[in-house]
């Protein structure tokens, strides 16, 4: 299988790298092929923003929804200000005068964000996804969270039906065709802490069967190394023995 391994900690001597290192060996131990994905390392800009609306204009947007997404006065605030803004916003209402919705939709969806387009070339030849992180307030550090938020899009790791335009959960159609999905994260707390308060469904459900499953990786599994800062060095060692085996294993 070829892996495609996130990670996301922007410490390389931290235990989570180590954790990588290990993983990795265990792949290629076990005959797979990867490719590291540092987001740290390559600057990914985790902040959505109005340009990451582009993956919603697609010929599958019922009209009623680009209707109320007021697409031309949404086109003529993205122009800008400054000096030329003026100019700029008469030439995007010339271009608009005529134009179908659905061409404005078009349009627009035809600028979609590089950065993003080059994530998801790099999900489409994988076969599965690992991700490494660390642990932070329950969830992935912000610059993983948003690496989800941006490039799991809609045309790409989801659609939605007519009724999930109307707000039917269910109407959300998946995309994926990765195999399976494992997540790996240190913690700072106990496996009973996680256990016993719920955090570990609630992880569980938010960020790996939302974040994961529903968009169509049948197989996700998840992996916590518990209270790392103050186990003992036979249990990190352990850890590190059970990263490679999920490598080698996988």
């Amino acid at each position: 299988m070829h892996v495609l391994v996130v990670y996301a900690h922007p410490n390389r001597r931290s235990f989570t790298h180590a954790l990588l290192e290990e993983f990795i060996r265990g792949l290629a131990d076990g005959g797979h092929t990867y490719e590291i994905n540092d987001l740290y390392a390559i600057g990914f800009d985790p902040v959505y923003t109005e340009r990451d609306a582009a993956f919603f204009m697609d010929d599958t947007v019922p009209e009623e929804v680009l209707e109320r997404f007021n697409l031309r006065q949404r086109v003529l605030d993205s122009v800008g200000g400054g000096l030329f803004g003026p100019i700029k916003k008469l030439i995007a209402k010339r271009r608009m005068e005529g134009a179908s919705l659905r061409d404005i939709a078009r349009a627009i969806g035809k600028h979609k964000p590089k950065d993003v387009l080059i994530e998801q070339e790099k999900i489409a030849r994988s076969d599965a996804i690992a991700v490494i992180a660390i642990n932070l307030w329950m969830h992935f550090p912000a610059i993983l969270k948003g690496w989800v938020t941006r490039v799991f899009t809609h045309g790409f790791a989801f659609r939605l039906s007519p009724e999930g335009w109307q707000g039917n959960v269910k109407g959300r159609i998946p995309l994926l065709k990765l195999k399976k999905a494992l997540i790996m994260q240190p913690t700072f707390f106990s496996e009973e802490d996680y256990k016993s308060t719920g955090l570990y469904e609630a992880m569980r459900k938010t960020v790996d069967l939302w974040g994961f499953y529903y968009p169509g990786i049948p197989d996700v599994h998840r992996e916590f190394f518990y209270r790392v800062p103050s186990v003992d060095e036979q249990t990190r060692r352990e850890y590190l023995h059970r990263a490679y085996t999920l490598g080698k294993e996988f």
